[in-house]
């Protein structure tokens, strides 16, 4: 059986597509008319008026009565990976444990999507890299996921390997939301803990951590990170 040929309309809307993706034009800009489709293709203005139709419907332009045909988004969406990179030999880092507390803040139990009723556990530590700390680590976790508050400090070094080992939860496959900023305003003891002056900064990441099922918050935490161990890579497949 012949292939049936594919419309002209849409043969001229893939060719008017990759003009748009490639980056020849960008957001906001002034698209061909009509007319001017027409004419550069050697083709009817029904086609040329079908091939916008169909643009518009993938949302690449906006039709304006009046006004024109303009780019409404330039380039597709590329997936992008974000790898933190370490500078120093793994077998350097050490956590250290400085302590696990109760709480009910109401900000924290905010954050955690608790009741007021109830409390959270926050758990503190320090990373160090050849003796010298780099990350200051404020995790705050739902009581219900703190098997044994009263363990020895030294086990809730990896919190996730204590999800994994207590309630079978792999945090690694779960959803979360996360945001790095520059810090100035850094707490006292952090700052202390961290070794920092007055007038150097910390990268602050903010992290929430949900169960991909229940949608359930699993984990809170904020982390100071010395700005001299900050440096991380963007990348695609493309």
């Amino acid at each position: 059986m012949k292939k049936q040929k594919e419309p002209k309309y849409l043969q001229l809307k893939e060719i008017l597509k990759k003009q748009i993706l490639s980056g020849d034009f960008s957001e906001g800009d002034r698209f061909h008319t009509q007319s001017e489709i027409a004419n550069s293709f050697q083709v009817s203005s029904i086609t040329a008026i079908r091939a916008l139709d169909e643009l518009k419907k993938e949302g690449l332009v906006e039709r304006k009565q009046g006004i024109g045909t303009f780019v409404a988004r330039s380039r597709r969406e590329v997936l992008v990976k974000f790898s933190d990179i370490e500078l120093f030999c793994p077998n350097q880092e050490k956590v250290h444990v400085l302590s696990i507390t109760k709480g009910n803040n109401p900000y924290y139990l905010e954050k955690l999507n608790l009741h007021k009723t109830e409390y959270y556990y926050q758990i503190t530590r320090l990373r160090t890299a050849a003796e010298k700390p780099f990350i200051y680590h404020q995790t705050y976790l739902p009581h219900d996921f703190i098997k044994n508050p009263n363990a020895d400090l030294q086990a809730f070094q990896s919190i996730y390997d204590r999800f994994e080992e207590d309630f079978h939860i792999t945090m690694t496959d779960q959803a979360f939301e996360e945001t790095n900023e520059i810090c100035l305003n850094i707490p006292t003891k952090i700052k202390k803990a961290l070794q920092l002056n007055d007038f150097e900064p910390s990268v602050l990441q903010l992290r929430t951590t949900k169960n991909r099922e229940s949608n359930r918050i699993l984990e809170y935490i904020e982390t100071y990170k010395h700005w001299e161990y900050f440096k991380f890579k963007i990348s695609s497949n493309d």
